[in-house]
């Protein structure tokens, strides 16, 4: 039997049906077409279906969809604003963090939801932030770098 949620996601009210076994990340990349949340491991190991939830980076693969029921979903496909890449984005892209991309969206999530909370973390509090996030290809020093890039260029823009 279906439940019925509603939930914002990217800013966009949602109203739907779901199966009660029907987890976040399936609903976001099959209901909702949202497929920059990655599925990987299925098992909330591997961070590659990372999405915020009400501003706490989560794994979207062991959230239930009626879970998110009253919530707020922000995916990577909700970051950049007119066209214009989020300065996190801006920054792996800049940093040459992304290799295959495959874990880039949930990093570039990750961080954000660091920076949101911490919009000055040290270099051991980044690398903390994305301890849930694998990546197979970069070796991480480069995302750490964007990271980092990243939070002062946010602060730049606090300050004008």
């Amino acid at each position: 039997m279906k439940s019925f949620i509603q939930l914002t996601v990217n800013g966009q009210s949602v109203d739907a049906a779901v199966e009660p076994n029907r987890t976040l990340l399936q609903f976001l990349r099959e209901d909702l077409g949202l497929t920059g949340t990655k599925h990987g491991c299925g098992l909330g190991d591997c961070g590659a279906c990372t999405v915020i939830l009400d501003g706490q980076a989560v794994n979207s693969c062991l959230v239930l969809a009626i879970h998110a029921n009253g919530r707020e979903v922000l995916t990577i496909e909700g970051l950049a604003e007119n066209g214009k890449l989020h300065p996190i984005q801006q920054a792996f892209v800049d940093k040459g963090s992304i290799q295959c991309g495959f874990c880039t969206p949930g990093m570039i999530l990750s961080a954000k939801a660091l920076l949101d909370a911490n919009p000055k973390p040290t270099e051991q509090e980044i690398r903390m932030a994305i301890s849930g996030n694998l990546c197979r290809c970069t070796g991480y020093q480069k995302i750490v770098e964007a990271i980092g890039e990243a939070a002062k260029i946010i602060q730049g823009m606090e300050v004008s």
